[in-house]
């Protein structure tokens, strides 16, 4: 039996990232997240700061994008020019979580980790999504904003990991095909989604 890895893409106020945690508590895992960018920065030497914030350069820069970097397990060698660059944070992103891949089971969230790990039979990848309306309900329990504030927030948030993802993989984010499991948070529930998730890796790996 291989190391199972779970990755989690997921909407903004969907729950995703606390599904995730709670699915990694469950099964006795680790959940990474941001910490990935970290592993990167630490195995080759790009020191984080050189980025400025990597999310908000993400936030800032691929909105204007019409050319796409899809990812195919390169890393830009030190002596080029573009070894200190967003692209090859991401190859070294990518490193880290085939690395983690093959030494333990994990879940991951984002990152476009189902991509980078689609080749692995061990991976099952899962999109949290739940009707806008929710969405924006619970934002506004975690931020102060006003609800129009908070909608367009979302909006621009949703479209941003859209835009991320195509550009480093050429695939719709929010394409049910590029996932084993699509899951409705408001209809399940935190728990019924780690519930579901369990259910659907008991039969599709046959462990009781």
């Amino acid at each position: 039996m291989g190391y199972r890895v779970i990755t989690i893409a997921r909407q903004y106020g969907s729950g995703g990232r606390t599904i995730g945690q709670m699915l990694a508590k469950d099964l006795g895992i680790d959940c990474y997240d941001r910490e990935i960018l970290r592993m990167a920065s630490d195995d080759s030497g790009l020191n984080l700061q050189m980025f400025g914030n990597p999310e908000e350069k993400r936030r800032n820069s691929f909105l204007s994008r019409t050319t796409r970097n899809v990812y195919s397990g390169e890393i830009i060698p030190p002596h080029s020019d573009e070894f200190a660059s967003s692209d090859n944070l991401f190859n070294y992103q990518a490193k880290i979580l085939k690395e983690l891949a093959r030494e333990k089971s994990f879940v991951v969230i984002g990152r476009c980790a189902d991509f980078i790990l689609r080749d692995n039979p061990d991976v099952v990848s899962v999109f949290i999504h739940a009707p806008f309306e929710y969405c924006v309900d619970r934002g506004l329990e975690k931020q102060s904003m006003t609800r129009r504030e908070m909608e367009k927030y979302i909006q621009k948030t949703d479209k941003e990991k859209g835009d991320y993802y195509m550009y480093h993989t050429g695939q719709l984010w929010s394409d049910a095909r590029n996932y084993d499991l699509c899951l409705d948070s408001s209809k399940l529930g935190f728990d019924g989604c780690v519930e579901a998730i369990k259910a659907y890796m008991a039969v599709r790996f046959k462990e009781n």
